[in-house]
């Protein structure tokens, strides 16, 4: 007893040591994977650099604005005193008042203010916010579709793989009965063409073995990719269990993104009606030249400076503020309209899926029904087989029958779990 008990041991440790050794991935997983590691993923992060950068340059407006200009003048009339003074009587006075130069040089420094902008900055960085979010959203939309591709292949696997282990279970079955059949035939009681029979089932079943190998090798390279996950042909594929619990709570990123670019039309029209309010600034000139500003009678180069503040209001622009307001509203209304569409799509879609799982339930149930019949009809043709009253052809299409019965479950769980999950996708739910 006790040398039994140390190799039940020895059998759990090893047995442990394999399961830990196996990498266990699952749906979720992948979808985590896809939405951290597709290159889609750090379209975020350049949306989010290039929007700080644009905020940056829309909150500088408030700072001073500075432009250095140099100009030169030449004009061919001037304002000329001399010949006024001529006949006044005052010795030297006509020569005294000179003309007025033709040429002005000046150099300056302008600043300029702003003081009020009626709001104009504050939307405008208002938008870039709203425009931020709708790119990250418009990702997570991307992002989010591509759980159809990860459903396909992951599911796919998850066929193969059931396959693979059914088909395995019969071809030990094959090896049994083959096994069996080859001391029947050295006494005689079977024709070699009865293992004939048999064996070529189990080389047709190798065959499937082998395709099945290299589609689940292409398939796992497909997950890989799409989902940055390393999976190797040891790794375990886990089925995804949901409940029976079903929403039509629509959450889809879609919505979300069509209610995004109303907030963002809406920030717009803030912006537009910041056009009708006055803006005020202030300026500042720091100038070099000659004549030195508005002192034309001083014909030296010299510095000079002017200051002030100035209001400009647009008292009426012909509506044109007007009808853009019009334009945005006919826009919010075109995406809501676009809303209401995906959102009926969706609604006539989760009904679609609800009828489709319902119709799986019930072929699991009666799945398992048939599988048991078909059970006790192969266990009564083989009990034939061995008494001689079936031929070994008629016994392997009863196994044959039986098989396919239980693929067909598989099949049927496999797509009802798929089902669920594209119920979940569908309406925007996470699953668990």
């Amino acid at each position: 007893m006790k040398r039994k008990e140390l190799i039940l041991l020895i059998i759990m440790i090893i047995g442990s040591h394999t399961l830990l050794a196996q990498k266990i991935l699952t749906l979720k997983e992948c979808y985590d994977r896809a939405t951290t590691g597709n290159p889609l993923a750090g379209e975020k992060i350049e949306y989010s650099g290039i929007s700080k950068l644009k905020d940056e340059d829309l909150s500088k407006a408030w700072l001073p604005v500075l432009d250095a200009n140099t100009s030169f003048l030449y004009n061919s009339d001037v304002i000329d005193m001399s010949g006024v003074f001529a006949s006044v009587p005052i010795p030297g006075l006509s020569d005294a008042i000179k003309p007025l130069p033709h040429d002005q040089y000046k150099i300056t420094l302008d600043i300029n203010q702003v003081i009020y902008d009626g709001g104009a900055i504050k939307g405008a960085r208002a938008i870039e916010k709203a425009e931020l979010n709708v790119n990250e959203k418009q990702t997570d939309v991307d992002l989010y579709n591509i759980r159809g591709q990860i459903n396909s292949y992951y599911f796919s696997i998850l066929l193969i793989d059931s396959q693979k282990d059914l088909l395995y279970i019969y071809l030990e079955i094959l090896n049994k009965r083959l096994k069996s059949m080859q001391s029947a035939l050295i006494n005689g009681a079977i024709l070699k063409t009865d293992i004939d029979v048999l064996s070529s089932e189990k080389i047709k079943i190798e065959q499937q073995l082998s395709e099945i190998e290299i589609k689940r090798t292409a398939l796992i390279a497909n997950l890989a990719d799409i989902t940055g996950v390393h999976i190797d042909r040891g790794t375990v594929f886990i089925m995804p269990v949901q409940t029976d619990e079903e929403t039509n709570e629509l959450l889809r990123p879609e919505i979300q993104l069509f209610d995004l670019r109303k907030d963002q039309l809406s920030e717009g029209l803030k912006l537009i009606q910041s056009k009708r309010l006055p803006k005020a600034y202030g300026f500042v000139t720091l100038g070099y030249g000659m004549p030195p500003g508005s002192n034309f009678f001083e014909t030296s180069f010299q510095p000079y400076y002017v200051f002030g503040a100035a209001l400009k209001w647009n008292i009426f622009d012909w509506n044109k503020v007007k009808n853009e307001k019009h334009v945005v509203t006919l826009q919010q209304d075109i995406i809501e309209n676009r809303k209401t569409d995906l959102t009926d799509n969706l609604k006539r879609l989760l009904i679609s899926k609800k009828a489709e799982i319902a119709s799986l339930k019930t072929l699991l149930e009666t799945d398992n029904d048939l599988i048991e019949m078909r059970k006790r009809i192969t266990a009564a043709a083989e009990s034939q087989y061995q008494n001689g009253t079936l031929t070994a052809t008629d016994y392997l299409n009863e196994l044959n029958t039986e098989r396919q019965v239980v693929v067909n479950y598989e099949i049927h769980k496999i797509h009802l779990a798929l089902a669920r999950i594209e119920y979940l996708n569908i309406s925007g739910q996470e699953i668990e």
